[in-house]
């Protein structure tokens, strides 16, 4: 029978002996155990955001392990076609042999889909990741739900369902840099993104 690996508990998140941010400091919501953002004063000094996860589980993704990447779905095709771009650029960053992509709904591969490939790839353990900003009802039950019942299938197989993206310093840069981007096309400096390219949006109204 499959093993589904829950979030860890609130009691299992403490931050490190680093020091405090300028700007705030990770810490567990004990609801959901979603990572939440609470400010801190501005006059401290570092600016590193440290967290230790303390569990007796494996803490990398090794051999036997897959990622599968979920987003929303869409009815158009480009839309999902960035995804598997996605998943490309992510697997070349990081070394892991296994990464699927996988449609919430509306498109294929489904989550089961991508189960089914991970297994026969020769996973024994699935973690699936929402390529999702915030922890709606999506991330909170329609994600689970699917991949508990694409895990039914595959007995012996553990998975987990991590956070979504949420409050990260590095979407900051990501942001910052489409905005930049977009100006510079917008003033002449630059052709339009990979995003934008033949929509014709990205200009001033």
């Amino acid at each position: 029978m499959h093993r589904s690996l829950s979030l860890p508990s609130s009691r299992s998140f403490f931050p490190t002996r680093c020091p405090p941010t300028e700007t705030g400091t990770w810490v567990p919501f004990s609801s959901s155990n979603f990572l939440s953002y609470a400010p801190k004063p501005r006059n401290l000094r570092s600016r590193v955001l440290c967290l230790t996860i303390q569990n007796n589980s494996a803490r990398v993704v090794g051999r036997g392990d897959a990622v599968i990447i979920v987003d929303h779905g869409s009815r158009r095709t480009e839309s999902n076609l960035m995804l598997n771009e996605f998943v490309e650029m992510f697997k070349n960053k990081t070394g892991y042999e296994i990464v699927e992509p996988a449609h919430m709904e509306l498109a294929e591969p489904s989550i089961a889909d991508a189960f089914q490939s991970c297994v026969q790839q020769g996973a024994h353990r699935i973690i699936v990741s929402p390529f999702f900003l915030l922890p709606g009802r999506h991330w909170n039950q329609d994600i689970p739900s699917l991949s508990a019942e694409a895990a039914k299938k595959h007995p012996g197989v553990s998975y987990i369902v991590t956070a979504p993206l949420g409050l990260h310093e590095l979407l900051v840069d990501v942001m910052d840099d489409r905005i930049k981007y977009c100006l510079n096309h917008v003033a002449g400096d630059a052709d339009e993104c990979s995003v934008c390219a033949g929509t014709g949006k990205c200009r001033l109204h």
